[in-house]
């Protein structure tokens, strides 16, 4: 064999080889594709912490489902205890997140911005269009008010409709006005609601005077037949009968009346304030978890959740969009805010830990 044809067949056998590891390498590629697409795809999901119950249909209509079909985006709502602030500070630490966002009360945030657990709300450029319409009364640095609550007296008025309570202070009475009673499992609202009880004027409820609440709440303890933890927990004793009166935030015993359970609300000094959108401090999410804040802050959305949940929204042109019916039940009518309470949320980002303490100790002492 000649040298030339040595040659060319060596050349050769080399072009053969490259062709071969390029077609190799882009075989390769091409079945990692999907894998790597699939992936990127997967990432593009969000969970979000919300209270369950009646809210798992109301975000799902409002948020979850429509910014899934503008963004591709998908949020899966998962039910957490209510002020989750250990469950937060445990992910946060562990950086193990089971959650990207979650919704908490105004107070509840606090604690957690107070220790720096949480991510600011707004991108570095600032809010967003939606976002700045929200009023600053009802959002912060880290939280996005979504709806307006109140915690109230919530009775049954088959049982009590004939001496009806009209403030904390029946609430308290139970020889004046007798029946079962439940009470929050929590120091936030139960302080308020014990001072009042005692005679306290709203405007002199803080600071708590946490020696007063409790000797006012020994007076009822004997009497307390449940002490709740969960506001879905409260729609079903109303529900079904169970207690007679109540203390509970105005959706979940709007739940009971509009499933037909013979339920009235006592508005007078009801504790209002907001809970919202946040985002976790540290989870790699926090972008998806801003642009999904953003959609949420439109009045369009918001008024979406009120027809199952009957808390007030907080963009000021959601009411446009809400049934006038349902209008009326909700926490941020005008005829109700006037005679409410605004709860201190500075003074119990300050004190939740601490009043909780004392808390758990009095129910086992």
């Amino acid at each position: 064999m000649s040298k030339n044809r040595i040659r060319n067949k060596l050349s050769g056998s080399k072009v053969s080889r490259r062709r071969f590891l390029q077609t190799a390498a882009v075989t390769t590629a091409a079945i990692a594709a999907p894998s790597i697409w699939t992936s990127a795809r997967a990432e593009r999901k969000i969970v979000m912490r919300d209270p369950g119950g009646p809210f798992t249909k109301g975000f799902g209509k409002a948020f979850y489902e429509p910014f899934k079909k503008e963004t591709g985006i998908t949020v899966v709502g998962l039910q957490g205890a209510h002020e989750p602030t250990g469950m937060i500070k445990a992910m946060v630490e562990a950086k193990n997140y089971t959650w990207d966002g979650s919704l908490l009360s105004k107070s509840s945030h606090q604690s957690l911005v107070n220790i720096g657990y949480l991510e600011p709300i707004a991108p570095k450029g600032g809010p967003g269009p939606n976002l700045s319409k929200i009023p600053e009364s009802m959002r912060t640095e880290h939280l996005m008010g979504t709806d307006v609550y109140a915690t109230l007296i919530a009775y049954r008025k088959d049982t009590m409709g004939k001496n009806p309570p009209k403030g904390w202070k029946d609430l308290w009475d139970t020889k004046g006005h007798p029946g079962v009673r439940a009470i929050r499992k929590h120091p936030f609202d139960t302080m308020e609601a014990a001072l009042m009880a005692d005679g306290v004027e709203p405007k002199d409820l803080y600071p708590i005077d946490f020696d007063r609440a409790f000797k006012s709440l020994d007076k009822i303890k004997k009497d307390v037949a449940i002490w709740w933890t969960g506001g879905a927990q409260t729609s079903q004793l109303l529900k079904t009968g169970e207690v007679d009166i109540l203390f509970t935030w105005n959706g979940r015993a709007q739940v009971a009346i509009d499933d037909g359970a013979p339920v009235e609300l006592v508005w007078n000094q009801a504790l209002w304030t907001f809970e919202g959108w946040s985002i976790l401090k540290g989870t790699p999410k926090a972008d998806l978890v801003r642009e999904f804040i953003e959609f949420c802050a439109q009045g369009e959305q918001q008024a979406k959740y009120t027809p199952y949940v009957a808390y007030g929204p907080t963009a000021p042109d959601a009411y446009q969009y809400v049934d006038k019916e349902r209008a009326k039940v909700l926490p941020t009518n005008p005829a109700y805010l006037k005679n409410m309470v605004s709860v201190d949320t500075d003074f119990w980002g300050k004190n939740k830990e601490k009043a909780s303490e004392m808390f758990n100790a009095w129910l086992l002492s």
